[in-house]
């Protein structure tokens, strides 16, 4: 007989130990498969049992009995265990021999439940309860699933089911796989994706109750199991009881804005009742048990005396064959990254290819004032005016005056001024640690490329006697050579902390949260919406918990191996002040950096002035399949403005991720309405962008384009000397060798090398934008499939045009003699780091 099979899948982990399965049309003698998302789990063990409630969604169903009275369904329950947990429960039970009443209360009890009400009760219709002890009967030597029979009996009169509760009685976790009902026929029906007033009577109650627990009363210590969302500020990044030096300030209020994480309520500590006590063994860092990675997600200073020390970090590249022979000199070292190993320093080529094409391709701004001004404080941080002046580029720009360029929009900037300048005194305190406010200023060539043709190098104002900025230019001798490559590195490492701390963490990671705990708090799972934002979702909230256990804490990665150190995350509460979510959508993006102009003939409506901008090019492809997709997929559940209105859920996921979740911008004025289809397709579109092709750009580029430090610093270790500095005499005897000392150490190098490789990884159950795996659970809406079918197509068609133009000559910026092609918008890619892959979510 053929099979109703529901299939889950998500983390394997606890949550909590009841669920509700919203279920899928059925009737008799034919197979239909619908995804179901999340383990079940119970308490922790030997503790009394919370019953709590999650809505699973599938198709609804129809029953029609086999006897006028009531009816038994069959069914089959898969369920995951891990082998070293079966062996321990296995021992348990031969030791607790004496099983008489704990039986009774032991197993997991499954039933339907009917989209009708019993007017009777008044509630939704359950049937029988199934029992299924998986703990009494595990079998020895078992697979990674072991399937147990089941059967619900039903009353005639049952109506149409619309889910099954699971609730897990056990004292151990398991993660349930599928469950197949025997005896029922797919009738054809639409998906069950309920907007909130279209949903049946007898899942009303369910619905609401489910949301309701799931955002808590926002009180109490939160354990693994629990499915609680709540909001809190950044006050966890410090250990004030480890010393001074580990204090860090919260983050989130009028002082340091920021967004919101997701509450943990885990104790104070001793020195600071406002900070959070940092994770430890006795009460690891929470995550709501449906975020948390699965089994194979999780497994996933010595002195440099001269450039071969740095390259004997990495393998030897000559051997190209088809099936390499790695050598054994070669078995404990790294592989060698896109970016060059040939030449010791960072060409000009590569400085300006890398703004377009690299790992940070999206701080590139057209220069539209000259000189450049500040918008810092002068009473605090000096003059406003720039040291630039037009002799610096006169001699650059191709016969043009400076405004003649600005005009012709040919000149283009790297402007960190404003971002480093406050914090310059606190990281140059630092023995180790030295770096310059940068400017960089870039010309657009006629072959489409960037030069950089001038830096300005700005300190903070201590000396009304001594300059505080400086102004280099491309050399002219042996000296000015060596300082311009001093310079660059200085930008780079500028580059690479505000590409870290802002671009990345904070446009993506960050500000993503907010909306995601909104979600889960007030989009119930058979909502349309949370459907089409779930895969989107997928692991976000444990990668920003375990980054605040490892990489922005006090003294953790970031601290260690970028220049900001213990003025890190304050650097990223200033730049939150400028964050727009209207401007993260990438035209808008582009628009506001000065990139394009504005040509209805365009099929993207601008024009880029760059023409050869991979990131941008490769991007607008990605934007606009994404763009396409949300419209039809809108459309189809939100006619016009009076259905958008009246969606109580949507209202008031919206609001409260700009009100509570991002609450020190909820007064801005720039927050884009919900009014109608089109505003809600804008904002699906830029939430779906930011988490899928945005944050692949910026992080799975992170090795290849800045594992080799030489020509992408984390940090400096000395400033540039003038003539009047008494390292200036060292510097021009060796050059080299100041340069080499003014890098991180190798032992630095070998940890951040490893750290990179670690975030750049793709793991194996990576999904990827355009591989939907419930596709499936959408049968009987022709609709939907056909949209989602469309978008897996265009991605497969973007993947071939990339790389056709990263074949084309013409295109400097991805192809030519030793460049590297722009692959990181290649929407699919194998596990490992690729330097490609766009997943559905943000993802390591």
């Amino acid at each position: 007989m053929a099979a109703t099979k529901i299939e889950t899948s998500g983390p394997k982990s606890l949550f909590s130990n009841e669920f509700l399965c919203n279920s899928t049309s059925l009737i008799s003698r034919k197979r239909r498969t619908v995804k179901v998302r999340m383990p079940v789990a119970a308490t922790a063990a030997f503790t009394a049992i919370q019953m709590e409630a999650k809505l699973i969604e599938l198709d609804s169903i129809k029953v029609i009995p086999e006897t006028p009275v009531q009816f038994a369904v069959s069914g089959q329950v898969k369920v995951e265990y891990d082998a070293m947990e079966q062996m321990k429960e296995l021992m348990f039970n031969w030791w607790d021999s004496s099983k008489t009443a704990v039986d009774a209360q032991r197993g997991v009890f499954l039933q339907l439940v009917s989209s009708d009400i019993d007017p009777r009760t008044g509630k939704a219709k359950v049937s029988k309860e199934a029992i299924l002890d998986w703990s009494r009967d595990l079998p020895i030597n078992v697979d990674k699933f072991v399937t147990h029979e089941v059967q619900f009996l039903v009353d005639g009169n049952f109506g149409v089911p619309g889910a099954i509760l699971v609730t897990n009685k056990n004292s151990k976790e398991l993660y349930l796989k599928s469950i197949t009902l025997e005896g029922f026929l797919h009738f054809g029906l639409p998906i069950l994706a309920y907007l909130p007033n279209e949903t049946p009577m007898g899942l009303r109650e369910l619905r609401e109750k489910e949301l309701r627990e799931m955002r808590g009363n926002g009180e109490g210590v939160r354990v693994l199991s629990d499915r609680i969302y709540d909001y809190d500020v950044y006050n966890d990044l410090g250990n004030p009881d480890k010393g001074l030096e580990f204090v860090r300030p919260d983050l989130g209020g009028q002082r340091r804005p920021y967004p919101r994480r997701c509450r943990t309520g885990r104790p104070s500590t001793n020195l600071d009742p406002k900070s959070e006590s940092p994770e430890n063994e006795m009460m690891p860092m929470y995550v709501p048990r449906d975020e948390a990675f699965s089994d194979g997600k999780r497994r996933t200073g010595d002195p440099i005396n001269s450039f071969a020390d740095i390259n004997n970090l990495y393998k030897e590249s000559r051997n190209r064959s088809k099936f390499p022979v790695e050598s054994t000199a070669d078995a404990f070292k790294f592989d060698p990254p896109k970016s060059s190993l040939a030449s010791c320093c960072l060409r000009d080529d590569e400085f300006g290819r890398f703004t377009l094409a690299g790992m940070n391709p999206i701080s590139i701004e057209r220069l539209k004032v000259f000189p450049p001004v500040s918008k810092l404080d002068p009473s605090i941080y000096g003059p406003t005016q720039s040291a630039l002046r037009e002799e610096h580029l006169i001699s650059h720009l191709d016969g043009m005056s400076v405004q003649q360029a600005i005009e012709k929009k040919k000149l283009f900037t790297l402007d960190y001024h404003d971002v480093f300048l406050p914090f310059l005194s606190s990281i140059n305190a630092h023995p180790n640690r030295k770096a310059y406010a940068t400017r960089t200023i870039f010309l657009l060539t006629q072959f489409g490329t960037l030069k950089p043709i001038a830096i300005e190098l700005s300190l903070p104002s201590m000396n009304p006697f001594k300059p505080s900025k400086q102004v280099i230019t491309p050399p002219v001798d042996a000296t000015s050579n060596w300082q311009w490559q001093l310079a660059k590195a200085h930008v780079c490492s500028n580059d690479s902390g505000a590409h870290e701390l802002i671009q990345h963490w904070l446009r993506t990671h960050a500000c993503m949260e907010p909306f995601i705990i909104a979600a889960r708090r007030h989009l119930s799972v058979m909502h349309p919406i949370h459907k089409l934002l779930h895969p989107h979702m997928r692991y976000t909230m444990d990668i920003n918990a375990r980054a605040r256990e490892l990489l922005i804490n006090a003294d953790g990665i970031i601290e260690s191996f970028f220049s900001t150190k213990e003025c890190s995350m304050e650097i990223t509460s200033l730049a939150y002040k400028n964050w727009r979510f209207d401007m993260e959508s990438l035209p808008a993006d582009l628009i506001r950096r000065g990139i394009p102009e504005q040509d209805p003939t365009e099929p993207h409506g601008i024009k880029l002035l760059i023409e050869d901008y991979p990131y941008a090019n490769d991007g607008l492809l990605i934007w606009s399949a994404i763009e396409r997709l949300v419209k039809d997929y809108v459309n189809h559940y939100y006619p016009d403005s009076n259905s958008i209105r009246s969606d109580s859920e949507l209202n008031t996921w919206y609001y409260e991720s700009i009100n509570v979740g991002h609450a020190d911008l909820r007064h801005e004025t720039w927050w884009p309405k919900l009014s109608t289809p089109d505003d809600l397709v804008s904002i699906l579109a830029t939430l779906i962008w930011i988490s899928s092709a945005k944050h692949a750009a910026l992080n799975f580029g992170q090795y290849h384009y800045g594992g080799y430090v030489p020509v992408r610093p984390p940090y400096m270790r000395r400033l540039i000397p003038n003539e009047d500095d008494p390292e200036y005499s060292n510097f021009v005897s060796d050059p080299e060798g100041y340069f080499l000392s003014s890098l991180p150490s190798l032992k630095e190098m070998t940890s951040l090398l490893s750290v990179l490789d670690m975030l750049s990884t793709h793991s194996d159950d990576e999904e990827y934008l355009g591989d939907r795996k419930e596709l499936s659970t959408w049968r009987g809406n022709p609709e939907i499939i056909e949209a989602f079918y469309r978008f897996s197509m265009e991605m497969k068609a973007i993947e071939k045009e990339i790389d056709r133009r990263n074949s084309d000559p013409k295109l400097r910026n991805r192809c030519g003699a030793g460049v590297s092609p722009y692959q990181l918008l290649v929407p699919f890619s194998g596990p490992g780091v690729s330097c490609r892959g766009v997943p559905n979510s943000i993802s390591i």
